[in-house]
């Protein structure tokens, strides 16, 4: 039987992204794990996050598990969500700069101070809600069955500026356009929650479970 690898490092909300993959995957395991050999194991790979980079970064190399998240993008399907995906990238300028994973070439940035809208009233940082997202590559396969311009779920207040155009996957708008959705070789990766995206975040997960890059 296959299985997908759910990284457990303590800032990700498991229970809701492991039923919603449970649910579109009958015949592969869900493993929810910190230990990497476990999850080296496993087919294909999720890194999940809530919070922030530095205690992201911190928790994976007091777990050894930063090595392993770099072996396993060099090796086999992983994807990224909200904080795992700005952890992919180079380095986050939230809590005063700290350096990142450095899969993926790009930087995190804080959302600059919002304007008010049309209407008057100013917008909030953190982006909580629901969202829009266009599709850049509208051929990748993690956009099988999810129309363009679908809604999903965010939260964040800082968002990720890809150094290489390539590697957009789909982009959202709040106080600017920013980056929703990376692809790059064999990695995909959100800002926004699919497990909370009701039924695109389902496709999307399915769409995941049955890539093969």
């Amino acid at each position: 039987m296959r299985a997908i690898g759910v990284i457990d490092y303590g800032m990700g909300n498991l229970h809701s992204l492991g039923k919603a993959l449970e649910r579109v995957c009958s015949a592969t395991r869900v493993e929810v794990s910190y230990d990497p050999d476990v999850l080296m194991k496993c087919d294909r790979i999720v890194l999940p996050g809530v919070g922030g980079v530095k205690a992201c970064m911190n928790e994976l190399r007091r777990l050894e598990l930063n090595e392993m998240v770099r072996e396993a993008a060099r090796s086999k399907p992983l994807m990224g969500i909200c904080l795992g995906m700005q952890v992919l990238l180079d380095h986050s300028d939230e809590n005063g700069g700290v350096d990142a994973l450095g899969i993926i070439s790009g930087q995190v940035r804080r959302f600059p101070d919002p304007p008010k809208d049309p209407a008057g009233a100013r917008l909030k940082v953190p982006h909580m809600g629901w969202n829009r997202v266009r599709h850049s590559m509208p051929n990748h396969p993690m956009w099988n069955n999810v129309p363009d311009n679908s809604w999903f779920y965010f939260v964040h207040s800082y968002y990720v500026a890809l150094a290489s155009a390539s590697d957009l996957m789909g982009e959202a708008e709040y106080i600017q356009p920013f980056t929703a959705a990376l692809a790059h070789e064999n990695i995909v990766a959100f800002q926004f929650h699919p497990e909370k995206s009701q039924a695109t975040g389902i496709q999307l997960l399915t769409n995941f479970v049955d890539w093969s890059p």
